[in-house]
């Protein structure tokens, strides 16, 4: 057997193509495009974030939204990751986004992104958010029988080894079941 070696990158797969929505101090909505984020609890978020104008609302409002990109919004979803809301305050817009102001916390939902995290920032230290979701909520569109249908919202993953992004698939199996063949 052989093997490449790649050296130390931050190399994993996949990657959730993650769109964290912020409000600035005058409740503007801004949108910007992180990869490196995971769940690390039942009702927590981490995201390791850079300096932003993310960051900035972050510390402003105390709140956020993660919306997953999804291929019918691959545009826009890779525009917010490549353009500073520093530079560009109406990036949002430009992307063709549009705002809902979550219920449960001060931070937008993007109407054209169906599924979204809606969290409070618990800490935010050497560049890595800890954010408590409060709520996770779903455009009717991407549901079925009251649960998310990933064939509905197709959510895209982030292919670090080539920058490009992916779709997913089809079902392959039956999590906490399929293993019980081999007890």
């Amino acid at each position: 057997m052989s093997r490449t070696n790649f050296g130390a990158k931050p190399y994993t797969f996949p990657q959730p193509v993650l769109i964290i929505g912020t409000y600035d101090k005058d409740g503007n909505p801004n949108a910007m495009n992180a990869a490196w984020g995971i769940t690390t609890g039942f009702n927590e978020i981490t995201i390791s974030l850079s300096d932003h104008k993310t960051t900035d609302n972050l510390k402003e409002t105390g709140a956020f939204t993660v919306s997953f990109a999804t291929e019918e919004q691959v545009v826009a979803c890779d525009y917010v990751g490549m353009e500073s809301g520093r530079k560009v305050p109406s990036k949002f817009e430009k992307a063709g986004f549009h705002a809902t102001k979550s219920e449960f916390v001060n931070a937008p939902l993007i109407d054209e992104l169906p599924v979204a995290l809606e969290c409070k920032v618990k800490s935010f230290e050497n560049g890595i958010l800890l954010g408590e979701i409060i709520n996770v909520s779903a455009d009717d569109s991407a549901v079925t029988d009251g649960k998310v249908d990933l064939s509905k919202f197709k959510p895209i993953t982030f292919d670090p080894f080539n920058n490009v992004y992916v779709g997913l698939g089809e079902k392959v199996g039956n999590a906490f079941k399929d293993g019980a063949a081999l007890k």
